[in-house]
C-alpha cells in the first residue's frame, strides 16, 4: 500500500493571475518584464498582493496590536514605501535599512532598530534619527548612553530579551538556550538597574522566540509565554511598560506538504491573552513584527532557459539564474534536507504535455540547483522559469558576486 501513497504536493499557488496561460505581476505579463530585463534574471513583486496580505491579517489581528514590517525580509525601497503606508511601523537591522525607512516619511518613533552587533555608524545614525534602539547587551547600552550624552539627547530604547523558553517548531529559533541575540531573561533585572535613565528613555522589551512557524498551537504557546515573561520582568523597569515587541514568527508554506497558516485561532487566542494582562498593558504599545508573512507570497523569481540537455536519463533545464541570485531556493539557506520551492513555466503555466526535469543555474557547482526532479510543462530554450514565494529573503540574502555573473534585477508593480 505504501507504494501507492501519493507524494505531498505544494500548496496551490493562487496569488498571481494569468492571462493567455502566462503569469501576470501587477497586470503585466512576465514576458514583457523579461523583455525589460534583457539577458538578466529578475525578481518581480506585486504590491496588490502585499496589500491583500496586510488586509487579510488586519481582519483577524487584535485591534490594539501595532503591525510592523520587518525590512530584512525585503528592503527594496519601493516595497518598504508601500508597506510603510499599510502598517504602523518599520523594523530595521542596519544604518542602510534605517535610511530607507526614514525616506518613507514615517515617524522615527515608529521605527525600531535591532541586531546583536550594531556598528558605530548604526548607533550614531539611530541616535540622531530618534528611533527606538533595541539594546542587545550591557556593552551596547554603554555605547548608546555615551552617544546620548554627546548629542544631548534622551534616547528611546528597549531591551532585547533572550527568553527562557524554546519552541521547537520554529523554522529558525531566535530565543531560548544560549543565543547571540539579546540578554538572558534572568539577567534583565540586573541589566536594567545599571542603565542611566537620564540618558535613556527605557520603554520596554523586545521578546522574539523564532520565525517561520506553521503550527498555530506553537505560536499561541509562544504568545502566552511572551506575555507571561513580560509581566515577570516589567516590575524591574523604571516606569510603566510602554513598548513591547512580541516578534512575529508567522510562517508561509514553501515546501510540499505544507499548508497556509490559519491565523484566526492564533489571533483570537492572542486577544484573550492581551485581555488577561490588561492592567500590565494599560499604557503599552504591543508590536507584532512581520516580514516574510507579508511579502513572500507577493514575489516571483524569474530566469530564462538557456540550454536543455539529457544526462543519463535526467533532463536538465539550464537557466541564467540560480544560487548567486537566490540562495534559499537551492537549499543552502537553513535547510537540512533540500526540498523544492513551488516552480512553474511562467509563460506556459498549464499544459497536458508534462515531463520530469531538473532546473539548474549557470554556475560550475552542483549546489546551483533551482528544482530537482519536478514535473513541469515541457520547456525549451527561451522559456521562463518562475519560482513562487520569492518576495522574502531572496535578492539581498544571496551571494550576487559568486563567480561574477550578472546580478538580478528587481521590479515592483
Amino acid at each position: 500500500m505504501s507504494g501507492d501513497r501519493k507524494a505531498p504536493e505544494h500548496a496551490p499557488q493562487t496569488a498571481f493571475e494569468t492571462r493567455n496561460n502566462e503569469l501576470l505581476v501587477g497586470g503585466v505579463s512576465v514576458s514583457e518584464l523579461a523583455q525589460r530585463a534583457g539577458d538578466r534574471a529578475f525578481y518581480a513583486y506585486d504590491g496588490a498582493i502585499m496589500t491583500r496580505n496586510v488586509e487579510r491579517l488586519r481582519d483577524k489581528l487584535p485591534s490594539r496590536i501595532s503591525l510592523h514590517y520587518a525590512m530584512k525580509a525585503n528592503p527594496m525601497p519601493a516595497v518598504v514605501n508601500h508597506l510603510a503606508g499599510l502598517t504602523n511601523g518599520l523594523d530595521v537591522a542596519s544604518a542602510a535599512e534605517l535610511r530607507v525607512a526614514l525616506a518613507t516619511g514615517i515617524n522615527p518613533r515608529d521605527i525600531s532598530f535591532a541586531g546583536p552587533g550594531k556598528s558605530t555608524e548604526d548607533l550614531e545614525t539611530a541616535v540622531e534619527a530618534g528611533v527606538i534602539i533595541v539594546l542587545e547587551s550591557p556593552t551596547e547600552a554603554e555605547r548608546v548612553t555615551a552617544l546620548a550624552r554627546q548629542q544631548g539627547r534622551k534616547v528611546p530604547v528597549a531591551l532585547r530579551v533572550n527568553p527562557d523558553f524554546l519552541l521547537k517548531a520554529s523554522g529558525m529559533k531566535m530565543g531560548g538556550g544560549s543565543q547571540p541575540f539579546g540578554t538572558d531573561a534572568e539577567e534583565i533585572p540586573e541589566f536594567l538597574a545599571t542603565l542611566d535613565s537620564d540618558a535613556l528613555d527605557i520603554l520596554g522589551f523586545h521578546i522574539f522566540w523564532g520565525s517561520q512557524n506553521l503550527r498555530p498551537e506553537g505560536i499561541m504557546e509562544a504568545h502566552g509565554k511572551t506575555l507571561e515573561l513580560a509581566a515577570r520582568l516589567a516590575p524591574s523597569l523604571p516606569g510603566p511598560l510602554r513598548w513591547l515587541n512580541i516578534g512575529g514568527g508567522l510562517g508561509v508554506p514553501y515546501f510540499p506538504g505544507e499548508t497556509p497558516l490559519d491565523v484566526a485561532p492564533i489571533m483570537a487566542a492572542l486577544a484573550e491573552t492581551l485581555d488577561q494582562y490588561g492592567d500590565l498593558l494599560a499604557d503599552t504599545e504591543v508590536v507584532m513584527e512581520l516580514g516574510r508573512y507579508l511579502v513572500a507570497e507577493a514575489g516571483l523569481y524569474l530566469c530564462r532557459v538557456t540550454d536543455r540537455k539529457v544526462s543519463r536519463g535526467t533532463t536538465y533545464l539550464v537557466t541564467n539564474g540560480g544560487l548567486h541570485h537566490y540562495l534559499s531556493v537551492t537549499g543552502n539557506f537553513g535547510q537540512v534536507i533540500r526540498k523544492n520551492y513551488p516552480v512553474c513555466i511562467a509563460n506556459r503555466v498549464e499544459s497536458d504535455d508534462l515531463e520530469p526535469v531538473t532546473v539548474v543555474g549557470p554556475l560550475c557547482t552542483p549546489l546551483d540547483l533551482i528544482a530537482q526532479n519536478m514535473t513541469l510543462p515541457t520547456a525549451g530554450i527561451g522559456d521562463l522559469i518562475a519560482v513562487y514565494m520569492s518576495g522574502a529573503y531572496g535578492y539581498t540574502a544571496s551571494p550576487h558576486h559568486f563567480l561574477s555573473h550578472p546580478e538580478p534585477l528587481e521590479f515592483f508593480l
